[in-house]
C-alpha cells in the first residue's frame, strides 16, 4: 500500500531522537498543522479516486468486484508506458501536465471499454445468482489479469524482472522537477504534487455528483438501485444502465492508477492491485454502501489519518512502518462495531439482485 518507509527523511534515517517540541508543534504551530492538513487532503484525493469507481460498482450495483484493483494496476502500467513513449519528461511543466491529463483521459476511456466487455460478457450473467458466484468470478478475473501483467513484466524485464519491485522509471524520468519536490507557501511546506492531486480529487467529486444527480443516466441508476423491478416497468433499460455505471467505475479505477504512477508513495508494480483494493473496500464500507457522500467523507477521514501517521512516523512518535495500514483497518473495525451500515449507509441500498 502506501508504505510509510518511503516517507523517511534524512534526519529520521540518521536516527535523530524524538523531540517533544515537534509533537507539540503539530497542535500549536499553524504552519506545521497546515502542512499535515494539505498532505491529508492530497492523500484523501488519491483514496477518493481509488474508491469512487468501487463505490459506483460495489456500493450502487451490489457487484463485489475484486478485479477493481487490477484495473487500477493496469492503468498505472499503461500510463507509465505512455509517458515514457511520449517523452513527457522533455516537455516542460505545462507540456508535461497537459500530456499527463490527456493520458489520464485516454486510460479512463480504455479501461471503461474493458469494463464494458467485462460486464456484458461475464458480470451480467450472474446478477440473479448468490453473491458468492460474483466473488469467485471477479476474484478469478483479478488473478488472471495480475498473472498476465506479471508475465509481461518478466518477459520485458520491467521492474528489473521482479514484479514486486517498484517501476520508478516513469516517475523519475518524466515528472517535472517543480512537481517532484516541495515548495513553501506562507511558511507552509507543501509537496509539489499535492495541489495537482487535490484539484483532480475535486474534479472527481464534482463529476460523479453531476453524473448521479444531473444526468438522465444518473436518475436511471438511482431508480434501479431503489427498485429495479419498478424501473423496468417504467421502461428503463436496467442492463444498459448498469453497463454504463460499470464502465465509469472501471474507467475511474484506471484513472486512479495514472495518478499513482506519479506518486512517490505508490509507484507501479503488480502487487499494486491488492494494495489499492483493500483501502478502497474499507472506504466504501466505512462511508456506507451506495452513498457517494459517505465515500467522500470516509476518504477524507482515511487521508487525514494517513497523513497524521506519516508525520508521527517522521518525527519518531511511532516506529511501526505500517502504522497507516493499522489505522485504516482500525477505522473499519470500529465502524463495523458501532455503525455496521457505515456513516451514510441506507438499508437495502445497492440490492438489485
Amino acid at each position: 500500500m502506501t508504505g510509510l518507509t518511503a516517507a523517511l527523511d534524512p534526519a529520521l534515517a540518521a536516527g535523530v531522537p524524538l523531540s517533544v517540541g515537534e509533537v507539540v508543534d503539530l497542535f500549536t504551530s499553524p504552519t506545521e498543522f497546515a502542512s499535515v492538513f494539505v498532505e491529508g487532503l492530497a492523500k484523501a484525493s488519491l483514496y477518493l479516486m481509488i474508491a469512487s469507481g468501487l463505490t459506483l460498482i460495489f456500493g450502487l450495483m451490489d457487484v463485489i468486484n475484486f478485479a477493481h484493483g487490477a484495473f487500477t494496476m493496469y492503468g498505472a502500467y499503461i500510463a507509465g508506458t505512455a509517458v515514457l513513449a511520449l517523452g513527457v519528461g522533455s516537455m516542460g511543466l505545462v507540456g508535461s501536465v497537459a500530456t499527463f491529463l490527456l493520458i489520464l483521459v485516454g486510460v479512463f476511456v480504455l479501461l471503461a471499454v474493458l469494463g464494458v466487455v467485462f460486464e456484458v460478457a461475464l458480470i451480467r450473467r450472474l446478477y440473479e445468482y448468490p453473491p458468492i458466484y460474483m466473488i469467485l468470478l471477479t476474484f478469478g478475473v483479478s488473478i488472471t489479469m495480475e498473472e498476465l501483467m506479471r508475465m509481461l513484466v518478466d518477459y520485458y524485464n520491467v521492474n528489473s524482472g521482479r514484479e514486486a519491485i517498484d517501476w520508478s522509471i516513469p516517475r523519475d524520468e518524466t515528472i517535472p522537477e517543480s512537481l517532484d519536490g516541495t515548495f513553501n507557501l506562507l511558511g507552509v511546506s507543501i509537496g509539489g504534487l499535492h495541489p495537482f492531486q487535490i484539484l483532480l480529487g475535486i474534479l472527481t467529486v464534482a463529476g460523479i455528483w453531476y453524473f448521479l444527480n444531473e444526468t438522465r443516466y444518473g436518475l436511471f441508476v438511482r431508480a434501479g438501485v431503489e427498485d429495479d423491478e419498478m424501473a423496468r416497468a417504467l421502461g428503463i433499460n436496467i442492463n444498459r444502465t448498469f453497463t454504463v455505471v460499470f464502465a465509469i467505475g472501471s474507467g475511474l479505477a484506471g484513472a486512479a492508477g495514472v495518478m499513482l504512477m506519479w506518486s512517490p508513495l505508490w509507484r507501479v508494480n503488480v502487487p499494486l492491485a491488492l494494495g489499492v483494493l483493500l483501502p478502497a473496500f474499507v472506504i466504501v464500507i466505512v462511508g456506507g454502501l451506495g452513498s457517494f457522500k459517505g465515500t467522500v467523507v470516509a476518504s477524507l477521514l482515511v487521508g487525514m489519518l494517513d497523513a497524521l501517521a506519516t508525520w508521527a512516523f517522521r518525527v519518531e512518535v511511532v516506529t511501526f512502518t505500517d502504522i497507516d495500514q493499522l489505522l485504516i483497518f482500525a477505522i473499519l473495525v470500529v465502524m463495523l462495531i458501532l455503525q455496521p451500515r457505515g456513516l451514510f449507509g441506507v438499508e437495502g441500498q445497492g440490492d438489485h439482485g
